[in-house]
């Protein structure tokens, strides 16, 4: 479905591209990268654009340490709830504040809060953006999810070229510092590597 869109990458290498979705904050963002350093892994961050400006200096610490960078609009917008103007301009709006701090060669990258967009939306957005989805949904974000499964559902469906989804906010973070490790951990002993898209 949706071929636009890209879900994961050519499988021809052990690579695992995980993304991290709504930082930057705070609370959440430093010990992900804390953990990514001590694999010497890569990520993609979709960053909010009000997160962006309200924390520059954790930004800025993403592009030191390497990560790519990505559109999450610039307040977390429901694109099957926000009419097509006002997500359009949210878009617009996120990627004027990554442009100022980032620059990216090629098309920059967006990810739809929640995965939803108007059909109109995505035809708008197509030709300038790499509309990046996932394979593996962590599900680090459901309270009905306990860290143990998360964990083992992730590996469990992770495979070369998978793109993997957690959050680095302030709602995930404590099972993330079970799940990020044990993820790292696992697929490291088996010789991946972890790439920016």
């Amino acid at each position: 479905m949706f071929p636009q869109f890209t879900w994961n990458k050519p499988h021809t290498k052990n690579e695992i591209y995980l993304t991290f979705d709504d930082g930057p904050v705070p609370e959440a963002t430093p010990i992900v990268l804390q953990n990514l350093r001590e694999y010497n892994a890569k990520a993609t961050f979709f960053c909010v654009g009000e997160n962006v400006t309200r924390y520059p200096d954790i930004f800025h610490q993403l592009i030191e340490e390497g990560h790519g960078i990505g559109n999450h609009t610039y307040h977390h917008l429901n694109g099957w709830k926000a009419s097509n103007q006002e997500y359009l301009e949210d878009v617009a709006n996120c990627q004027e504040v990554l442009d100022r701090l980032y620059s990216r060669k090629g098309k920059p990258l967006i990810r739809p809060p929640y995965g939803r967009l108007k059909r109109e939306q995505w035809r708008a957005l197509v030709d300038h953006y790499q509309i990046i989805m996932w394979d593996v949904l962590s599900g680090d974000f459901s309270n009905a999810v306990s860290s143990s499964s998360c964990l083992t559902k992730s590996i469990r469906y992770s495979k070369p070229g998978s793109i993997v989804l957690f959050h680095d906010s302030s709602k995930t973070i404590d099972k993330l510092k079970i799940v990020l490790p044990g993820f790292l951990s696992h697929f490291s002993r088996l010789g991946y590597s972890f790439q920016p898209l």
